[in-house]
């Protein structure tokens, strides 16, 4: 059966916590499986030396993603918490390893953590991170993650990290937390085939997408994995995609095995929260079995 869930409208809900609330609280109660939220630390000025082509800026609005989940898992009690991507390369690992340890505690075992490496070189230079070797760091970052989330006690020697006998406490519900990866070139699809759970795909036509699922399968298979099982996350825009065809693209989703569909409102000219509303309760309606 196909899972929905919603992108969190990061750039457009504004910053009241009281309508942080009513969204989250709102797709609980409609049946969505799942809440996706996108990740940025920092926005780049686009009148910097150099210029600025990014989709983001220091004027657009972004929650952090932690800190909301730890709000949003006190006020919910079944909706999936994912992240859509975190851009892990850019952080500390073992401080990640315990904010998501901590967020899977407090919902009860309800976070899914999707990663990625990110574009956004001017995030990693603020925060003391090498941008150039994110893809590389990324693989033994998340075999450290796995290691913390399961082990006590943890001696890892890799070539970016050291932890010298330690361990996390509290340990999470989920041992380990399931790690899904964001992105789309040949090099992201193999690295999840060898060491992904999922994948969370970036938007794209259909027939791109079943193409790039084909090349995914076949790394599966190499990998000794079963694509039948591994799980694929794709968002649909209601801006680019029109209501009387949501049902119709859902089921060409079904068709490839497709596990997972989110529905994201944003930059389709809502100008209030309730329009956001609106749009997921319709998307429900409409898509859900």
């Amino acid at each position: 059966m196909l899972k929905l869930g919603v992108v969190f409208p990061q750039t457009e809900i504004g910053a009241d916590p009281a309508a942080v609330r009513d969204y989250v609280q709102t797709a609980e109660g409609l049946g969505y499986d799942y809440l996706l939220i996108y990740d940025h630390v920092l926005g780049a000025n686009p009148d910097r030396p150099g210029g600025w082509t990014g989709a983001y800026t220091y004027e657009t609005s972004f929650h952090e993603v932690f800190v909301t989940f730890g709000y949003m898992a006190a006020i919910t009690q079944k909706i999936e918490l994912v992240t859509g991507v975190l851009i892990l390369p850019q952080r500390q690992t073992a401080l990640v390893a315990k904010q998501a340890a901590e967020i899977d505690v407090l919902s009860g075992g309800r976070l899914r953590l999707g990663v990625g490496i990110g574009w956004n070189e001017v995030e990693y230079a603020a925060q003391g991170e090498d941008f150039h070797n994110r893809g590389k760091r990324i693989e033994e970052q998340v075999t450290l993650l796995r290691e913390l989330w399961t082990k006590p006690l943890v001696k890892f020697e890799g070539e970016f990290h050291n932890v010298p006998d330690a361990g996390l406490k509290p340990m999470p519900v989920q041992r380990p937390i399931p790690i899904w990866f964001g992105g789309g070139a040949d090099a992201v699809l193999r690295r999840i085939a060898k060491m992904g759970d999922g994948w969370i795909a970036n938007s794209m036509p259909f027939e791109q997408l079943r193409a790039q699922l084909e090349n995914l399968h076949d790394y599966l298979e190499q990998a000794g994995r079963k694509p039948k099982t591994f799980g694929v996350d794709v968002r649909m825009s209601v801006a680019k995609t029109p209501q009387n065809e949501w049902v119709r693209e859902a089921n060409k989703l079904r068709k490839v095995n497709v596990s997972h569909l989110c529905v994201d409102t944003m930059k389709a000219g809502f100008t209030s929260l309730d329009q956001h509303l609106d749009a997921i309760k319709r998307f429900k309606a409409e898509v859900g079995e």
